[in-house]
């Protein structure tokens, strides 16, 4: 920080990268989310939530059909930040050595003697595509959660840390339920966002089908540096939060609750299990962010509602009652949105 309270800019960005000048975050913001329009056409929502869960350094579940451009849109995302990217497309052979690295045994040609040599895995990037993640058995899907909590691994008994920031987007198919193994809830937690992609309007269809060779072809300008993200990061952190919008989204999180007296019973009769305190946690840095990258200095309680669904939705486990009335968990969030009412205050 400057002199006068302002990000400096000791730290810099890569070389011939984007400036970390962040006084102009929206409209620097608007033009990373143009870039990313440029390759992907439509999904409008999908991308500005993808985009605030970079910002605030969340990992994100995508659950969409396949041919959506689930794959381009985390690719043109990471160009756009100037960040490394892989990709692992997960099968059910798949071991966590093939996502962690393993150590290889080697002999010196010289002394005779035999060491070990660790050949790092995919899972040293920033940013991470996990493909189909539940086409993987559990224990390869294990590997995953100390990277996404802690942002380090542990292999033959030695923490190696990941590179900053550090980012899983997963993707999963609605579909195909046969050979695959769903998440459980302790990982799905780990999630700041669930994003359900849909199929795009008709005029969205025909400029993909009309202009994909332009597609495939278009050069994305990066906008931001790894060290210009790092310190978004922080400024998030900063952010000043009113005690009604905390209270806001503490209170939509306990709603989900049956137990708790809080629960509408428009909901409670649907839901065995609701969201935990991680909800409140990641809707409330969500909030923050939106905020800032919008040039407003405090968030609202109609941003922690703006962020609720993609938060709430994979953290509501519905019983049979749900299922049987073919209700899911959007709609629970929705009625849960209905019946908690955005706080008053003057």
């Amino acid at each position: 920080m400057n002199a006068e309270g302002k990000p400096s800019n000791e730290a810099g960005s890569p070389a011939g990268g984007p400036s970390a000048d962040l006084d102009d975050l929206p409209r620097r913001f608007a033009q990373l989310r143009e870039q990313v329009r440029q390759v992907i056409v439509g999904q409008h929502e999908i991308v500005e939530q993808l985009l605030i869960a970079l910002f605030c350094q969340g990992h994100v579940l995508i659950v969409g059909v396949p041919g959506l451009a689930k794959t381009l849109l985390v690719r043109t995302l990471a160009r756009s930040v100037d960040l490394p990217f892989n990709r692992i497309q997960f099968t059910p052979d798949m071991m966590p050595s093939d996502v962690l690295g393993t150590e290889l045994v080697e002999t010196d040609s010289q002394s005779g003697q035999r060491h070990l040599r660790y050949l790092p895995g995919p899972i040293f990037v920033n940013v991470l595509l996990a493909d189909e993640i539940n086409r993987t058995p559990p224990k390869t899907q294990a590997a995953l959660l100390e990277a996404m909590a802690e942002h380090q691994v542990t292999i033959g008994g030695q923490t190696r840390h990941l590179p900053e920031p550090f980012v899983v987007v997963a993707t999963q198919n609605p579909i195909e339920q046969e050979g695959t193994y769903p998440l459980p809830e302790a990982q799905l937690d780990r999630f700041m966002f669930s994003l359900w992609m849909d199929y795009p309007a008709r005029a969205e269809e025909r400029i993909i089908a009309a202009e994909s060779d332009r597609i495939a072809h278009q050069a994305v300008r990066p906008v931001f540096g790894q060290a210009d993200l790092l310190r978004c990061r922080e400024l998030i952190s900063q952010v000043p939060v009113s005690d009604h919008v905390i209270d806001h989204a503490v209170d939509l999180a306990r709603a989900t609750r049956p137990e708790d007296g809080t629960c509408p019973d428009t909901v409670r009769p649907y839901v065995s299990w609701g969201a935990g305190p991680r909800a409140a946690q990641h809707m409330l840095i969500g909030a923050r962010c939106l905020c800032l990258l919008e040039g407003r200095p405090t968030p609202s309680a109609a941003d922690v509602r703006r962020v609720a669904m993609p938060v709430l939705r994979h953290r509501l486990v519905l019983n049979y009652t749900a299922t049987g009335e073919n209700i899911t968990t959007r709609d629970i969030v929705m009625r849960l949105l209905d019946a908690v009412d955005e706080p008053r205050y003057e």
